[in-house]
């Protein structure tokens, strides 16, 4: 590109997009790259302060920041996302669907060091719903060189760095424990509270069982509901380390395997996570699910259902913004609570 005096432009074109912003009222390009510069544009430059202007010139080894911000759409767009027009050399990508979006944060870092170049994102981890914006993608000058876009590619190599996994309503099985539930001392009041939060996301339950804290019982009840088709099994209450808590011996002796009893998450410590052989979740739901307004559950819940995997690794990361600080007004997701690195 080059640099030109604005009254001398008259019949150049332009590399880039002049954008005018006027606080409050429009912040909006009133040329765009590629515009032809007419004697009649002159005092609209000057008006928005382009004493000069860059226009094209064209150079094999160098890229315009549209097509370089189109090769990082590139290597993040994976399916179920669309790319917008590129806007002053930015390009966003767009939820098509419902999701949980995962992004490759090696990856997103690997490029986002290279220098000229950034690719900012939602934070991975948590769901979107359709339309929502996930990226946005450019290069920082107006033109940036070829060889460097190719080391881009080379870092992101063949999978996209986004991924938004399908979220789907399951059919679950709820298992209540405790003694003060089952002889009807105590309301309960845990069960309700579940299926709000399953309901949200268009789960159905289709067995549910009050028991008290014989384990077996509760080890007959979890796979009796594993039989009868549940897709997900959630137990409640019996988590701590009291003596009369069976439910984690209970999952345990069901054949699931145990991921990890406890998380470095408040509330939600003594939170369990176990998987059947043949991939159906059962977790151990701790008390606090029943009365905290956010737990630990709001963040497993949406993997659970995208079948994303729990790991020991990704619950040991999550004690890094694990605490909740417990808001007088509630305003999670839009806060910092399960959002570690």
């Amino acid at each position: 590109m080059k640099l030109m005096k604005t009254e001398e432009a008259v019949g150049q074109v332009l590399c880039h997009d002049i954008t005018r912003i006027v606080r409050g009222v429009v912040k909006d390009a009133v040329f765009r790259k590629g515009h032809v510069i007419r004697p009649e544009d002159i005092p609209v430059l000057l008006s928005v302060g382009k004493d000069h202007v860059y226009i094209w010139e064209n150079d094999e080894t160098m890229l315009h920041e549209n097509d370089a911000a189109d090769i990082l759409r590139a290597v993040c767009q994976g399916p179920g996302m669309h790319a917008t027009a590129p806007k002053e050399g930015k390009i966003e990508l767009i939820a098509d669907r419902d999701g949980l979006l995962l992004v490759d944060l090696d990856r997103l870092r690997g490029i986002n060091t290279l220098g000229e170049m950034m690719i900012a994102t939602r934070l991975s981890g948590f769901p979107v719903k359709k339309g929502d914006v996930l990226c946005g993608t450019r290069v920082i000058p107006l033109v940036i060189e070829k060889d460097k876009m190719a080391r881009a590619r080379e870092t992101a190599g063949n999978e996209p760095l986004l991924k938004l996994a399908p979220i789907r309503a399951k059919k679950y099985g709820l298992v209540t424990t405790g003694g003060e539930v089952y002889y009807g001392r105590i309301e309960d009041t845990f069960t309700p509270v579940i299926q709000k939060k399953m309901g949200e996301y268009g789960c159905t339950m289709i067995a549910h069982e009050v028991l008290d804290d014989s384990h077996e019982k509760i080890t007959s009840a979890i796979r009796d509901m594993l039989d009868r088709g549940c897709e997900l099994i959630l137990c409640t209450g019996g988590m701590s380390v009291d003596p009369d808590d069976k439910t984690p011996l209970a999952i345990k002796n069901s054949g699931a395997k145990v991921v990890s009893y406890g998380a470095p998450v408040l509330p939600g410590a003594m939170f369990l996570a176990a998987y059947m052989p043949d991939g159906r979740p059962v977790c151990g739901l701790p008390g606090c699910v029943m009365y905290a307004r956010r737990t630990v559950f709001d963040l497993v819940l949406p993997r659970l259902l995208a079948d994303v995997p729990v790991t020991a690794d990704w619950l040991a990361g999550l004690g890094n913004g694990g605490l909740c600080l417990n808001c007088e007004e509630c305003r999670y997701p839009n806060c910092s609570f399960g959002k570690g690195t």
